[in-house]
């Protein structure tokens, strides 16, 4: 290196340990709140994708309850004009 050139320490190297390790507390606990609102936020859409579901159940249940009537008429209707 030649004489007088003066190298820059990098930003890292100004940290003490205890510095460095209070840093990596923050960075932890951000990410431990980070991932608790994901889960939050998977939860939340978990159970409207559920809640979804069972109305579309309960839809489906009574259009088939509808049908089922409607062949049993049907069937009346048929057994009753073959006599």
């Amino acid at each position: 290196m030649p004489q007088g050139v003066v190298m820059a320490a990098s930003p890292g190297s100004l940290h003490s340990p205890q510095q460095l390790a209070e840093e990596a507390t923050r960075k932890g606990e951000l990410r431990l709140m980070e991932n608790r609102e994901a889960a939050r936020e998977c939860h939340r859409k978990k159970k409207e994708y559920v809640k979804c579901l069972e109305n579309r159940v309960a839809v489906l249940e009574n259009q088939n309850k509808t049908l089922i009537e409607e062949l049993k008429a049907l069937k009346d209707l048929y057994c009753h004009k073959a006599e």
